[in-house]
């Protein structure tokens, strides 16, 4: 029991992260020697840092927040260094804004830099709120003659170089192959919604028991279609939100997705579906893809390479999907016949995915915050 207990604490844990963790959004344009930025910066992880509540009513208005533009570039541009061939291009605000990013309010820092020639290679320092949060992510698009290369800044990589001769079409989609991967890794609910569905795959229900699966051809071909499922009915989705085609309301996508975990998981512990968890993977899944089609409109799709973009990124999260799938089936197959895959792990796991699943639907269908970051 107490095993169980601590399995729902760490899953519990994670619904203080709910879909995504704290980023930033910077896009630098290189023209020449002149560098012009944009700098999205979420008004949670600045009023953390040198807060902007000044009455402590809980809401930041744009009164407080104009009240602390000047501190708020001065705090941001410390910790942002461009330099073009070794040699400092110092930064210069040009303008403030607010704008609503799917999990709130950002403030849009303009700014621009002179580099003392037009730069071969771009090297680029980041450290924004590094000091008080290790899992922060600045998420980069660089755009050079139209091309746009996109990565992320981590506190363990918090430098990044570029030799802008090499911004090539196969880098492009390389780099957005790369944000793909990250996103399905960071992206919690995702991953326990698939997990959902592949916890009874080696295992088959029989007079209202779980038993284990003789063959492991037998569970694998279930995994191969639940997959198969999630990753048809994502791409479409994705494909088509990135592309314009279709918009849904982020609030409404997101609950959505806390939703689809809830009753994936549900199903394990009541069973409603059972050989046919491929049809819930694809009908969860348009849903999913909405998701996905957020965080990469976000990034930034480059006009000159939609297609390009969208296919890296819809491979890297197929990548990143198929690593957890990897590393889940072997192992889940050899303790298929144990009790503590069938009552800690099928079972003890579900029910820490439902406690995760309803925080995170009552956080985002009703605009709360139940558990502190």
């Amino acid at each position: 029991m107490s095993r169980a207990l601590a399995l729902l604490l760490l899953f519990a844990s994670l619904a203080a992260q709910a879909h995504k963790p704290s980023d930033s959004y910077l896009h630098l344009n290189i023209d020449g020697a002149r560098v012009t930025g944009q700098w999205d910066i979420a008004l949670r992880d600045l009023e953390q840092a040198i807060g902007l509540d000044s009455n402590g009513d809980g809401e930041i208005t744009w009164g407080e927040l104009r009240a602390r533009q000047a501190d708020i570039a001065a705090y941001a541009l410390a910790r942002l260094r461009i330099e073009g061939d070794a040699k400092n291009c110092p930064l210069v605000v040009t303008g403030h804004e607010v704008d609503r990013h799917s999990d709130g309010a950002y403030e849009v820092l303009r700014f621009a830099a002179d580099c003392a020639g037009a730069p071969a290679a771009i090297e680029i320092g980041y450290k924004l709120f590094f000091d008080f949060d290790a899992q922060h992510k600045g998420l980069l698009n660089l755009e050079y003659q139209g091309r746009v290369q996109s990565l992320v800044f981590t506190a363990e990589q918090p430098k990044q170089r570029f030799e802008l001769g090499e911004l090539t079409a196969m880098r492009q989609f390389l780099s957005y192959g790369h944000d793909g991967v990250w996103h399905i890794w960071i992206g919690y609910d995702h991953i326990l919604f698939l997990l959902s569905l592949l916890l009874p795959a080696v295992l088959m229900r029989e007079r209202r028991r779980w038993l284990p699966l003789a063959r492991f051809g037998d569970a694998f071909w279930d995994v191969f279609k639940i997959v198969t499922a999630f990753t048809v009915a994502h791409s479409i989705t994705l494909s088509l939100a990135a592309l314009g085609v279709i918009s849904l309301p982020s609030r409404l996508v997101e609950s959505a997705i806390a939703a689809s975990v809830l009753l994936a998981a549900l199903n394990n512990l009541w069973p409603l579906v059972g050989g046919r968890r491929w049809v819930v993977a694809f009908a969860f899944g348009l849903i999913h893809g909405f998701g996905f089609a957020s965080v990469l409109t976000e990034l930034g799709l480059p006009r000159d390479a939609l297609v390009l973009a969208l296919v890296g990124f819809n491979l890297g999260v197929e990548a990143g999907q198929l690593a957890v799938v990897a590393a889940f089936l072997p192992l889940a197959y050899y303790l298929r016949a144990s009790w503590f895959y069938r009552r800690m792990v099928l079972f003890g796991g579900s029910v820490a995915i439902v406690a995760v699943a309803m925080v995170w639907l009552l956080e985002r269908s009703l605009n709360l915050k139940l558990i502190s970051a």
